[in-house]
C-alpha cells in the first residue's frame, strides 16, 4: 500500500467510534431536553437556533420540532463537510445529528430533571459539553457553525473561533428577545461551561507541557530529567541568532504537575539555562504515561 492510499479502518475501531458518537449525541439530547428546554435555556450554534425556532413554531406545525430542525439546518453543513473535510467526517456527523434528534424526542416525554436555573445551567452545560466533546473526539460534529467558519475564514479576516463567537452573539441576543433576558444570560453561562467541558474532553484531562531547554550542560540536564523525572528527552540542534554558535536544545514533554520539578532540576545544573514551556493538546506514543517518580 502506498502512502497516498487510504488504509481501511478495522471494524472494531469503527464500532467503538459509532458507540462513542451514539453515547455523546444521546447525552447531549438528555441535557437539552431534561435540563435546558424546561428552563428556557439554549446552546449556541445550530442547536441554539433549532431550540429558538422550536419555541416559536406554533403547535399546528409540530412536524417542525427540534429533532427535525436540527437535522434540516445541519444538512447543508454536512454536505460542505463532506466536500472539504471528508467522507468519514460526514458519516460520523450524520450519525451524531440523527441520534441527537431521535433521542431528544424520546427524552421529550420525561419530566424535567430540575427547574432550578443555576443547577440546570451548571449540570446542563457539563452534560452537553461532555456529549458534544465525545462526538467531536471521535470524528463527528453536532453543529455546522464551525464547518461554516472553516470555509468562510479562508475569505474573511477572522479566525474560526472569532467567527463562531460572532455568530453566537447574535443567537444569544435573539434568545433575549424570544425567551427573555434572564434565560439568555443563563444560556450564555451554559454555553461557556459546555465549551470548557468540550475542550477538556477533546484534549484530555491529563494536561501536558512541552519544554525546550537551551543549556551548555546538555548531557547532565538530559540525564537528570531521565533518571529523576522519568521522562525521555530529544536532542535538537540549533544556532544562536546573535553569536551564530551551534547550540544543543533539549526537548521534553512532562505533565502539568511535573513542570516545577523540571525547572528545579534544570536550575540546579545550569542556572543560566534558557527554558520555554508551552501547553500541548495531545501526547501519544513512546509509553508517555509510564514515567518513574
Amino acid at each position: 500500500m502506498t502512502p497516498k492510499q487510504h488504509k481501511k479502518e478495522p471494524l472494531k475501531r469503527v464500532l467503538y467510534r459509532v458507540l462513542m458518537i451514539a453515547m455523546g449525541a444521546s447525552l447531549a439530547a438528555f441535557a437539552i431536553e431534561r435540563l435546558l428546554v424546561p428552563n428556557k435555556m439554549i446552546d449556541g450554534g445550530i442547536i441554539g437556533v433549532s431550540l429558538i425556532l422550536d419555541y416559536l413554531i406554533p403547535d399546528e406545525w409540530r412536524l417542525l420540532n427540534f429533532a427535525t430542525l436540527v437535522i434540516l439546518l445541519n444538512a447543508p453543513f454536512m454536505y460542505f463537510g463532506y466536500k472539504h473535510i471528508g467522507k468519514t467526517f460526514m458519516l460520523s456527523t450524520i450519525l451524531g445529528v440523527v441520534i441527537l434528534g431521535v433521542t431528544e424526542r424520546m427524552f421529550h416525554h420525561f419530566s424535567p430533571l430540575t427547574t432550578e436555573p443555576v443547577l440546570a445551567t451548571v449540570f446542563g452545560g457539563l452534560a452537553l459539553g461532555l456529549g458534544v466533546g465525545l462526538v467531536i473526539r471521535h470524528g463527528g460534529s453536532l453543529d455546522g457553525t464551525e464547518i461554516l467558519g472553516l470555509l468562510l475564514t479562508k475569505k474573511i479576516p477572522f479566525s474560526v473561533g472569532e467567527f463562531v463567537m460572532f455568530v453566537n452573539v447574535f443567537i444569544f441576543g435573539w434568545a433575549a428577545f424570544v425567551l427573555g433576558v434572564e434565560p439568555a444570560m443563563y444560556s450564555v453561562m451554559t454555553y461557556y461551561i459546555a465549551s470548557k467541558t468540550i475542550d477538556a474532553v477533546i484534549e484530555g484531562l491529563d494536561e501536558t507541557r512541552a519544554a525546550f531547554i537551551v543549556t551548555d550542560f546538555y548531557e547532565e540536564v538530559s540525564d537528570a530529567i531521565l533518571h529523576r523525572l522519568g521522562r525521555g528527552t530529544t536532542k535538537l540542534l540549533g544556532k544562536g541568532g546573535y553569536t551564530d554558535e551551534q547550540k544543543e536544545i533539549i526537548y521534553a514533554v512532562v505533565t502539568r504537575l511535573e513542570v516545577t520539578k523540571l525547572k528545579s532540576i534544570v536550575n540546579e545544573i545550569d542556572p543560566n539555562a534558557f527554558i520555554t514551556i508551552m501547553a500541548t493538546h495531545e501526547v501519544r506514543g513512546a509509553r508517555f504515561k509510564s514515567a518513574i517518580h
